[in-house]
């Protein structure tokens, strides 16, 4: 079998070259994937931003949300056999998925939603499972009554576009989401956001709105930025779940006088520390897949590229570095 993968050059870790790695082999839980297509996503750019920052002896394979075919299966594997259209996010740990084949834990993937194609199904498991994680298990929305209300501070993304009709779909709360410009705010519109507002002046326009407070709220963007609007919008006994790190230290005295929650949520947690419930985001990626086969959700592919080429995936990580994506940016190999 003949494997190309796109690296991380350790040489120069701005860059990345083409490689020819060994052919992996699975591990008790593990599929042998060959990947059909891969999504970029944030955390692509953030962990190259790591390594150019901290250099690396050997190339680095990025890539985290993938649709493929199974190839082989480890001798634990249940549930899965050569020749399976997947879909998965996998492991941050592990050798990622700009690579012809890679290897996956097989409790953190799922059958492929039969009515995308592998683009369309790449576009979506690793902001699937933010989104999921995020919205039910830690804010769980879906135990709240219609009259409770949900922020999600930038709803044009990969996640804020999976985020809007998942809340609308397994909740009962109204939907505020934000966006700057026209075209960002017509895309949560589309997927179902019952108010947009621009989260310039967050505080100012919600009040325009009649919205002094929300009871949840989900950060998709820029947790320093907003914290301070943040901290003063999120109702007493509120929950605020957000997915990106802070670099400042939070404030946290509003939310002690308020009781309010704050949560946080890493895609990656459970395969990163194998926790015991590690099968649950398999599980998750089968409830997503039933959802789009049925026409309830819809895929957030935006724009595709084709070919496993370094000046692909270069250009893709230039894409997203200029901030402005709506949905999700996918490369076809």
């Amino acid at each position: 079998m003949s494997i190309r993968a796109i690296a991380v050059d350790p040489k120069d870790p701005a860059k990345f070259i083409e490689i020819t790695p060994e052919q992996p082999t699975p591990g008790p839980y593990d599929l042998l994937v060959e990947v059909k297509a891969v999504s970029v996503n944030p955390v692509d750019t953030k962990v190259h931003a790591g390594l150019q920052k901290n250099g690396l002896q050997q190339p680095r394979i990025l890539g985290w949300d993938a649709s493929g075919v199974v190839v082989e299966v480890g001798s634990s594997v249940d549930g899965f056999k050569p020749g399976d259209a997947v879909w998965y996010a996998g492991d941050i740990t592990r050798p990622g998925s700009n690579s012809t084949h890679q290897l996956v834990d097989s409790r953190i993937a799922a059958r492929k939603p039969r009515k995308l194609n592998w683009a369309e199904a790449a576009a979506i498991p690793l902001t699937a499972l933010t989104a999921w994680e995020s919205l039910f298990e830690h804010l769980k929305i879906q135990e709240a009554d219609a009259s409770k209300t949900l922020l999600i501070i930038g709803g044009a993304g990969g996640v804020g576009s999976l985020a809007i009709p998942l809340a609308i779909l397994r909740s009962k709360v109204q939907v505020i989401a934000t966006a700057s410009r026209s075209e960002s705010a017509n895309w949560c519109h589309e997927r179902g956001a019952d108010l947009v507002v621009d989260y310039r002046d967050l505080k100012g326009n919600l009040a325009k709105e009649g919205i002094e407070s929300v009871d949840y709220i989900l950060c998709l963007n820029d947790t320093d930025g907003h914290w301070e609007a943040i901290s003063e919008l999120i109702a007493p006994l509120g929950h605020i779940c957000t997915i990106v790190e802070n670099r400042q230290p939070l404030d946290q005295n509003a939310l002690k006088l308020k009781s309010a929650a704050l949560h946080w949520e890493f895609m990656f947690t459970r395969s990163m520390f194998t926790t015991p419930d590690i099968a649950q985001q398999g599980e998750i990626l089968k409830k997503v897949a039933r959802l789009l086969d049925q026409g309830k959700l819809t895929t957030t592919l935006s724009e595709t590229l084709q070919g496993l080429t370094v000046e692909t995936l270069t250009a893709a990580h230039s894409k997203l570095l200029e901030g402005h994506m709506q949905g999700k940016l996918v490369i076809i190999y």
